[in-house]
């Protein structure tokens, strides 16, 4: 089985209709597990995943949970999918990518700047089959989870915090040689 992980609080920015209506076109697959970490920021949300889940055995929603346990759960995922409409980068797929989990997230200008450009992961925003398209290949190419991975890998240390350090005193040494 594939156990896919969503960490984004129900609201509008973080998509989680794209991951509702991917669980509904993954209904028939057994294979892929779907669970969702986040609060319901919006009460409307929170019934609309808690309706999902009953009628979809795949999908969960835990509900808000602690940061450990949530970063357990990255960590113990197959893949962190990321189906954001907008934002900078978001912190939880730098944790997944820290955590060696493969991610699996919507193009826009935050996750490829994460992930970078070419990174094969991505679907289109609201593209709720092209979601479901990459989860079944993660399902059944071996190949596919990998060779995501291997691409995280390979950007993981740009987000250590020795090199968030360093990137931070050369932002500061430049500011400060501007003002003399």
């Amino acid at each position: 089985r594939l156990r896919a992980l969503m960490v984004g609080h129900l609201r509008e920015e973080k998509d989680p209709y794209t991951y509702w209506r991917a669980a509904r076109l993954l209904a028939g697959r057994g294979d892929i597990l779907l669970d969702h970490i986040g609060q319901a920021l919006d009460p409307a949300l929170g019934d609309e995943a808690t309706a999902l889940m009953a009628s979809h055995p795949h999908y969960r929603w835990l509900g808000g949970l602690p940061h450990g346990q949530a970063r357990s759960r990255i960590q113990a995922a197959h893949v962190l999918v990321h189906p954001s409409r907008m934002e900078g980068g978001a912190h939880v797929v730098i944790e997944a990518m820290r955590s060696g989990t493969p991610v699996i997230a919507s193009r826009i200008d935050g996750n490829l700047g994460l992930l970078g450009e070419h990174y094969a992961g991505c679907f289109e925003p609201c593209d709720a089959e092209g979601l479901a398209a990459l989860l079944q290949q993660a399902r059944c190419d071996a190949d596919m989870l990998p060779h995501l991975q291997r691409q995280c890998a390979v950007r993981a240390p740009l987000f250590s915090s020795e090199a968030e350090a360093a990137t931070l005193h050369q932002m500061l040494a430049r500011l400060l040689s501007r003002t003399h």
